[in-house]
């Protein structure tokens, strides 16, 4: 069944009919229901939605700008001024849509016609915008989840025919293929704030990461860097992979070879830039590929639709698109040279915001390979006893925000509610009411885990309903989740509350959230609906330590 399209409102100074096109007859997530307005329309009134897509050149928002394009005497304070005064309509936007894309300033075409100035300071028009573009992305920080997307990816050098005739006909800046480009990185922009990015790249060996055979030759004959072109892609392709991996995105394994020989391959060959420590899990046998991705899945506690799989092979591309429909499995070019440029155009990482917990994913789930390791050697009780967990507990603040915010966008299976909020909308959903949120963050003897939980609460009269409940996926199973109501509960008990209620919302993805509530201890009064009478203490679990910041039981 098809889900109902977002809401899009494109809002431009030419026409952007085509924009919206784009937009709406795209078949990639999310589907979206675009219209085109006038950016000369925008004024008390202003439109609402889902999406709005803010595209404009830099004559039309400035008129100090537009006043050097015609004289060469422009006021770089005014410009600057201008684009100030451009964003402070785009913060009065912001709060209609749930998500504000703004579309950087290209150089106009004039610009062109003196190309030795184009740089020159104060003079130059190329840097004139480039002054304006930075001033726009420094203040849209102010502006909670407002993203700018570069333009300049989309253009090619040169106008063509069609392109001139498009814009004196119809004041259509640009060639369809740049509109469709343009359109693509929206909805990768918009799945990215959803939390909808692909999370795990899945990867072959023989002939993907490295040439040759490796368990036919050795490693010491693999094709892999030096100075052969072949080899040097391939290490290019392996620093691509490692720029993804230190922004989030896991690595994982998934060839037909003897594991102790890749491994070694992996480990010992000089011209490896990818470790074995990058890689958050793998599977190296005979088996079939498939399910062998079923098995990473599993062990990553992630869903098949956050996976890609990137094979050299063309037999294996086909066994998991067919088997594993929800795993994205691109064509793959069978050059090497082109290695990198078919990972960039993928376009399905897309972050719009990045963390410490982010640069520390891979770390954090090497670190969860010893404790599944450990667990497996001994009964549950007894590993947890011996993790030594620890949970920071704070309340919600701006350093903790931003990951907060994040975790509460991308987690899906762990999730009370699945609200999906910005950090603007949160704090004011935090302003109104008797209400309260708290972050959790979890160590333990192997490692910090990070900032992986988030719970908050709102009282009415002797009632606290438990609003948002929410957990990483890498920490499911350790009573943290216990830990997380034990607090909770605790503050409202302090402020005079009677009865603790949860109301789980289902979704597709978060009956491990459902598993858990008809555990907990809590007793199901409805279906969906469960609660703790606050005249009780909810205990908090014993084989763990919960550290609460000072003046958090206030």
């Amino acid at each position: 069944m098809r889900s109902t399209p977002l809401r899009a409102v494109v809002i431009a100074d030419f026409t952007a009919a085509n924009l919206a096109a784009c937009l709406t007859h795209d078949e990639a997530t999310p589907l979206v229901d675009a219209v085109a307005i006038s950016y000369a329309s925008l004024g008390a009134e202003l439109p609402s939605g889902d999406v709005a897509v803010v595209w404009t050149r830099p004559e039309t928002v400035s008129a100090a700008f537009a006043s050097h394009l015609r004289s060469g005497d422009g006021d770089t304070t005014a410009m600057l001024r201008d684009v100030d005064g451009f964003i402070e309509l785009l913060s009065r936007l912001r709060p209609r849509f749930a998500h504000l894309l703004v579309v950087s300033w290209l150089p106009p075409r004039l610009s062109e016609l003196w190309p030795s100035l184009a740089m020159q300071h104060d003079i130059g028009i190329s840097t004139l915008v480039m002054r304006m573009n930075l001033r726009l992305a420094e203040g849209l920080m102010a502006v909670p989840g407002a993203v700018l997307l570069d333009a300049a990816r989309w253009r090619s050098v040169d106008r063509t025919a069609e392109e001139a005739k498009l814009w004196y006909a119809a004041k259509v800046p640009f060639h369809s293929d740049v509109f469709r480009r343009a359109a693509q990185q929206v909805k990768g922009s918009v799945r990215a704030a959803r939390g909808d990015s692909r999370k795990v790249i899945v990867l072959d060996l023989d002939d993907t990461l490295w040439g040759g055979l490796v368990g036919e030759t050795g490693p010491a004959a693999l094709r892999l860097g030096g100075h052969d072109a072949t080899g040097e892609a391939f290490a290019d392709f392996q620093r691509a992979l490692l720029a993804l991996k230190e922004r989030g995105v896991l690595l994982a394994i998934a060839s037909k070879n003897d594991e102790r020989v890749a491994l070694d391959a992996i480990e010992t060959h000089p011209e490896m830039v990818l470790r074995r420590s990058d890689f958050a899990a793998w599977r190296i046998d005979w088996t079939d590929k498939a399910a062998n991705i079923l098995a990473l899945a599993r062990e990553l506690n992630l869903g098949l639709q956050s996976m890609v799989f990137i094979d050299d092979s063309a037999i294996e591309r086909a066994r998991v698109r067919e088997a594993l429909p929800d795993v994205l499995v691109p064509d793959w070019p069978s050059s090497p040279l082109l290695y990198v440029d078919a990972l960039v155009s993928l376009g399905c990482f897309d972050a719009v915001t990045l963390t410490g917990e982010d640069r520390a994913r891979a770390t954090q789930y090497a670190d969860e390979r010893v404790r599944t390791a450990e667990r497996e050697a001994m009964g549950v009780d007894d590993w947890l006893r011996r993790l030594d967990l620890q949970i920071d507990v704070e309340e919600l603040h701006d350093r903790n925000a931003p990951r907060a915010v994040q975790l509460l966008n991308k987690t899906n299976q762990m999730n009370l509610r699945t609200r999906r909020l910005d950090h603007a909308q949160f704090n004011a959903w935090l302003a109104g009411g008797r209400r309260k949120a708290w972050t959790f963050r979890v160590r333990d003897r192997f490692g910090d885990a990070g900032l992986t939980g988030l719970a908050s609460i709102e009282i009415d009269d002797a009632t606290a309903r438990l609003t948002d409940f929410v957990l990483s996926c890498r920490v499911f199973g350790r009573r943290i989740e216990l830990a997380m109501l034990h607090t909770v509960s605790e503050w409202a008990r302090r402020q005079g509350a009677r009865e603790l209620v949860a109301d789980y919302e289902p979704t597709a993805k978060n009956a491990p959230t459902l598993t858990f509530l008809e555990s907990s201890g809590l007793r199901q009064t409805a279906p969906g609906q469960f609660t703790w009478n606050l005249d009780d203490a909810f205990a908090a679990p014993a084989d763990l330590v919960i550290n609460e910041e000072a003046g958090l039981r206030a």
